[in-house]
């Protein structure tokens, strides 16, 4: 029984940026052995086991073969016969089926490491078709690795848009799908994975909302030759500058549904009313199953953005009312997130009016969290009472601050 370190790993340092996922390869071996071993088996369908100390996940060297439709529509064989040259053979890229040995010497059967020193993302062999998850996973690798200037081999991408106009993709479960996009949207340049998307046309079936703004012309003069498309990618590539939290990226995703209609919609419609682009960002959500901490924000800001804007000319009742809305009692990095999101909509204003804003924010923030609730249980109010003073005296708070200009 041989093991061997093998895939992201090894590529990650290659690249010397920071991994923190061991996986290995057991060649050699056999489940009853592996059990027999002190490891868990996890793997209902594959031969995956955990490490009895370190909970690392070490799987049986296999080879897979193609039945039936699907990521899943596969059958392994891993037989203690199979070698790491068969089992590295099926993996998704090059720089992917990189191995090292215990003695610490890489084994490269499929010049994984050429590909790394070239900034390629290139397919092993033409199996790559069988697994249309290597379409989103492909293009998450070309939006984590865009910082270092990688590109996709023109062959894989060929692939890619074979796998896009079969059905294979929509054999993909919401939950799969959600995966890879979040983990896109965490990367350094999300705007490339679903630039990436369109250029192999998968975004069609998967992001039919995100396709359709690719159809919509912008009215305004100054960006005539840009549409609704671009625009929401340049937005995610501002925004994602600005803030690494994946609930302000997921606003920029979405901010541009339902902004314009059009009649080259792709059977998705656009308008500018309010309600239908609700309905389109919680459709949206719904289908790829969006958890509502990330979707959340989106949504109440698209309701309440002309609202918070204009926060400087709110009345105290109403910047308390922005608060509750966002929880920003229990979750005080809303009000960040909100900010930056604000910021980056606001349009034709100076950096000066952008500093003003998230200063006075902040401050009535502070000034509202300052009031005490044990004074006020102190005083003696109890139950709803307690609440209700709480209200009372935040607006007093915020009514001073308002009225006296050196606060901020």
């Amino acid at each position: 029984m041989k093991i061997y370190l093998v895939g992201g790993v090894i590529r990650d340092r290659l690249l010397n940026i920071p991994s923190y996922d061991n996986d290995w390869v057991v060649v050699g071996s056999t489940i009853n052995e592996m059990l027999k071993l002190g490891y868990q088996q996890v793997g209902k369908n594959f031969p995956v086991f955990l490490h009895p100390t370190t909970r690392e996940e070490y799987a049986l060297a296999r080879t897979e073969h193609k039945i039936d439709h699907g990521y899943t529509g596969f059958t392994c064989n891993a037989q203690s016969n199979i070698t790491l040259e068969e089992d590295l053979l099926r993996r998704d890229l090059t720089i992917n089926a990189i191995a090292q040995s215990s003695e610490g010497v890489l084994i490269d059967p499929y010049h994984g490491i050429l590909d790394l020193q070239a900034r390629i993302l290139r397919h092993i062999s033409d199996a790559f078709v069988e697994d249309p998850l290597r379409v989103l996973r492909v293009a998450r690798f070309a939006a984590r690795f865009h910082f270092l200037g990688f590109k996709i081999a023109k062959k894989t991408l060929e692939l890619m848009r074979f796998i896009s106009h079969s059905n294979e993709l929509s054999e993909l479960t919401a939950e799969r799908v959600w995966q890879e996009t979040k983990k896109a949207l965490q990367s350094r340049h999300p705007h490339i994975y679903f630039q990436v998307l369109y250029n192999c046309d998968a975004i069609k079936l998967l992001f039919p909302e995100i396709n359709a703004l690719f159809n919509i012309k912008k009215f305004n003069r100054k960006y005539s030759k840009n549409n609704l498309g671009t625009d929401t990618m340049s937005k995610l590539s501002k925004i994602s500058k600005l803030s690494p939290k994946i609930e302000v990226r997921f606003f920029a995703l979405c901010q541009n549904f339902g902004k314009t209609f059009t009649s080259q919609c792709s059977n998705v419609e656009h308008t500018n009313n309010y309600f239908s682009r609700i309905y389109l960002i919680e459709k949206f959500c719904k289908r790829l199953r969006v958890p509502n901490e990330v979707s959340y924000l989106t949504r109440i800001i698209v309701k309440y953005y002309n609202i918070f804007s204009m926060v400087r000319k709110l009345q105290p009742e109403a910047i308390l009312q922005l608060f509750d809305i966002i929880d920003v009692w229990r979750k005080p990095e809303r009000l960040e997130q909100v900010i930056v999101i604000t910021e980056s909509e606001i349009q034709n204003h100076v950096n000066e009016y952008l500093s003003v804003y998230r200063k006075y924010l902040f401050k009535a923030y502070h000034i509202a969290k300052l009031v005490s609730v044990k004074n006020i249980i102190d005083d003696g109010l109890q139950g709803i009472e307690i609440r209700d003073e709480l209200t009372k005296r935040r607006q007093e708070a915020l009514t001073n601050f308002i009225l006296n200009k050196n606060l901020y």
